[in-house]
């Protein structure tokens, strides 16, 4: 079974959802045959790569709230964060352009580590004092190579504007095409969507459905076909 996440580093929900549906895909006892996909979706497309800024004012303009209501919502999100066993800095964080992280993200699906990369981001974003954004292009190298990946691909794909901007920009067509205007959204085997950084309880309830509701084999059996087995091949008869 194949779960496909659509999620921005730059959104705490995301980084909150996905230690939940760990949580339920650990307990859930067909987890080896689970192949987790994580899918692009920038929160901001627009934003230019060097601007960047504090969290709070920005929370506080998106939403026409104020500056202390932003805080109190970024304090619950710690408390939110904490109950998953993670670490979420409340105070002086700060935000930017996602693209060349979406980016480096592709490049570690092909050598097996995407999920290695996409919770050194979220680390660095949501949980250390030094900024993915703030600090160019070296950071992300840094990260990705404390991910598993080689300094010079990394470097190579960061100075290539053009280096799977495409892959982005289809995973995020798709998920305009699946409905998602918004992350975390969890596609389960094309079947099932689950929006948002649902409990536990409901990832669990989720993988059960999607993994009974997978259709059986259907076998087509039209006489004797010669096969080869575990005994051998058939010897052709005359």
């Amino acid at each position: 079974m194949r779960v496909e996440i659509w999620s921005d580093i730059a959104c705490p929900w995301c980084y909150v959802g996905k230690a939940r549906f760990e949580k339920a895909l650990d307990a859930f006892p067909h987890r080896d045959q689970v192949e987790v996909v994580h899918r692009s979706f920038e929160l901001d497309p627009g934003r230019d790569k060097a601007e960047t800024g504090p969290v709070i004012p920005m929370i506080a303009k998106k939403y026409g709230i104020s500056e202390a209501q932003a805080q109190a919502a970024e304090d619950n999100l710690g408390v939110q964060a904490a109950a998953e066993g993670l670490e979420y800095r409340t105070r002086d964080r700060d935000h930017g352009n996602t693209f060349d992280m979406h980016r480096l993200l592709h490049l570690a699906k092909e050598h097996g580590r995407q999920d290695a990369l996409i919770q050194a981001f979220y680390r660095a974003n949501f949980a250390e004092e030094r900024s993915v954004f703030a600090e160019g292009d070296e950071r992300l190298v840094e990260l990705a190579v404390a991910a598993g990946l080689d300094a010079d691909v990394v470097r190579g794909v960061l100075a290539d504007p053009d280096a799977y901007a495409d892959d982005v920009r289809a995973d995020e067509r798709e998920a305009a095409q699946l409905g998602a205007n918004g992350v975390p959204f969890f596609v389960l085997d094309r079947k099932f969507g689950v929006s948002g950084a649902q409990p536990a309880e409901v990832f669990e309830q989720a993988l059960t459905q999607a993994w009974g509701d997978r259709s059986p084999l259907t076998l087509i059996d039209q006489g004797d076909a010669q096969a080869c087995g575990p005994d051998g091949c058939a010897v052709p008869q005359r």
